[in-house]
């Protein structure tokens, strides 16, 4: 599956300075080829990709220090510069304000709430408080995502305010992160019967699927089967999502699978996003929580094009699981 950038956040290098560490399958035709790359929850102007070079200095933590951040957690802050321009020589946070949830640990994916402003001039990049939507965040355990940002979290507390400072280019940028909730990393419901002729699925305890081919021809329409139910909210059209998925063909053989690669897989502006057809159409009206079964024809495929491990022509199947909406 391709990734995309996110809608509702004023700032794409938001997302691109966080470089989450989900990785994702993406080529210029909208097919999976196993190639990662970073998330984003922002659209923006900024075009370049802050960096996070080696450890702060401690003027660079001392300058942290100065910077100001006014609001209760759950509302959205006020980042007040010590003077502009405003710059570190390297990635930097510390915790603004502690929080009073679930600890959080390495290897979590959590909801956030994200304020940025500019080091330039101490003016507001995007906020996800004012664009009424959330996004996400996996504090990596392998050290692939921001060390200094990572170390502040484990051991944090949801609900915190997380001050950090990262450098874009010649600017640094600014950031509060707030951690909502932690995203749980599989379906969660209640179990539904599977239907014969199709693909059936085992869960592994951790919710890795195996799936067992189908005898049966393939269907040539798109089927959205589900196998849990979940609870949560209802996925629209335009929702940025986050899933698992375990895609194989028709006969069984695997192509790709995020349970494989290890990280969540994120989605922007689902039924209308850059993946195939069958995840636009298959996904919205699923809920977070459901584990849905998607068998997609060609059609709504890769038609007859051949893509990485997938021929020309191909039925896919698709165990995916909703974890996240906004």
């Amino acid at each position: 599956m391709r990734r995309t950038p996110h809608r509702r956040l004023a700032a794409a290098a938001i997302a691109a300075s966080l470089a989450l560490t989900l990785a994702a399958c993406s080529d210029d035709d909208n097919g999976p080829d196993a190639t990662p790359t970073a998330t984003t929850t922002a659209d923006t102007d900024a075009t370049a990709a802050p960096t996070a070079p080696a450890t702060a200095s401690a003027e660079d933590v001392a300058a942290l220090e100065k910077v100001e951040v006014e609001g209760e957690p759950g509302s959205e802050p006020t980042i007040t510069l010590p003077s502009t321009p405003f710059s570190v020589s390297a990635a930097v946070a510390r915790v603004a304000t502690p929080g009073d949830g679930e600890a959080i640990a390495a290897g979590d994916t959590l909801e956030i709430q994200l304020t940025a402003v500019n080091g330039e001039d101490g003016e507001k990049l995007g906020s996800t408080y004012q664009d009424k939507a959330t996004g996400t965040w996996s504090v990596a355990e392998d050290g692939s995502g921001i060390p200094a940002l990572d170390e502040v979290l484990v051991g944090e507390k949801l609900g915190a305010q997380v001050v950090f400072a990262l450098v874009s280019g010649d600017v640094t940028q600014v950031y509060v992160l707030e951690p909502v909730q932690k995203i749980g990393s599989r379906a969660r419901g209640e179990a539904v019967a599977p239907v014969e002729g199709l693909p059936t699925v085992e869960l592994a305890e951790d919710g890795a699927p195996t799936l067992t081919a189908a005898t049966a021809d393939a269907p040539t329409e798109l089927v959205v089967q589900p196998l849990i139910k979940g609870t949560g909210k209802e996925v629209e059209e335009g929702d940025n999502i986050l899933v698992q998925y375990h895609g194989a063909l028709w006969d069984g053989t695997v192509f790709d699978s995020s349970w494989a690669n290890g990280q969540p897989f994120p989605v922007s502006s689902i039924g209308n996003a850059q993946v195939i057809d069958g995840w636009n159409q298959g996904l919205v009206g699923t809920h977070v929580g459901d584990q849905v079964l998607l068998v997609v024809p060609p059609d709504l495929g890769y038609g007859d094009k051949e893509n990485g491990k997938i021929p020309a022509n191909s039925t896919l199947v698709f165990v995916v699981d909703v974890l996240w909406a906004s």
